[in-house]
């Protein structure tokens, strides 16, 4: 009926090389961020999107391998760039607010270089032939449209009777 050893087989997303360079990269952040004082209005904000960009960089491949289909793969990949790309540019905001320690942030920026040649193979990866038609049209596989049939809408299911 369900064939277990598929889901057992399954790697845990914390084993990754990904998963473990985003937590990396959110110690990082949570140590310049420690830095920031919180009385300042500005800064404190950009703490807070600093640490949400940052955590998204390992919550999104969790969520990612869990769902396994193409389109909620791709679009957690989608996420995972933009905080990435976001994380990548805070230390413009930091030097423009004030915060001494920008030097800091080069750090950041180069374990983002890192994350991001992990990120390609991550993506190259995902199984396209495991899909749902994403009806929206961005996070289809290629040759698969918005408008095009359901290949499931051909296997005939007469409910659990054969079962």
């Amino acid at each position: 009926m369900f064939d277990d050893d598929e889901e057992n087989e399954r790697i845990n997303p914390k084993e990754l090389p990904l998963y473990k360079k985003g937590q990396e990269i959110f110690e990082v952040v949570d140590q310049i961020c420690q830095l920031i004082s919180d009385d300042d209005v500005h800064l404190g904000e950009i703490k807070r999107i600093m640490y949400e960009d940052a955590m998204l960089l390992t919550v999104k491949i969790a969520g990612a391998e869990g769902g396994d289909l193409y389109d909620i793969r791709m679009e957690a990949a989608t996420i995972i760039r933009k905080a990435a790309m976001e994380l990548m540019i805070q230390n413009h905001s930091l030097e423009m607010f004030g915060f001494e320690h920008v030097e800091y942030f080069q750090i950041v920026r180069d374990l983002i270089e890192e994350y991001r040649l992990l990120f390609i193979d991550w993506v190259a990866g995902f199984d396209p032939w495991n899909y749902i038609i994403d009806r929206w049209g961005l996070f289809n596989p290629p040759g698969v449209g918005p408008h095009d049939p359901d290949p499931d809408d051909d296997i005939p299911f007469d409910g659990f009777d054969d079962l």
